[in-house]
């Protein structure tokens, strides 16, 4: 029998940053305060999980300014987009297979 595991992402076993990806995949761009609201969670917890994703090279970090305000907002990337969809479809084909 096939480890229905095998195909899972480490990375996306964080419930945040698989609250981040499922964000980032269906909203071109996002700031960090909007992530931060959307999921309930602190400055700190939030910051980083958003390091490991952009260091496994599946977000954007984009640092601008609004007036004065440091202003950062985050995309998704072509490897961050693929490596989340495998997850979901490994997910799938998971439960699928305990039917």
């Amino acid at each position: 029998m096939k480890n229905p595991i095998e195909n899972l992402n480490k990375i996306f076993d964080s419930r945040i940053r698989m609250g981040v990806m499922s964000i980032l995949i269906v909203n071109e761009e996002v700031s960090f305060n909007d992530l931060k609201q959307m999921l309930d969670v602190t400055d700190g917890n939030l910051a980083s999980h958003m390091v490991n994703l952009e260091e496994n090279g599946f977000i954007k970090v984009h640092k601008g300014f609004i007036g004065r305000k440091t202003n950062t907002t985050y995309s998704i990337t072509r490897a961050g987009e693929k490596a989340f969809k495998d997850h979901i479809e490994a997910l799938e084909n998971m439960i699928k297979g305990m039917k």
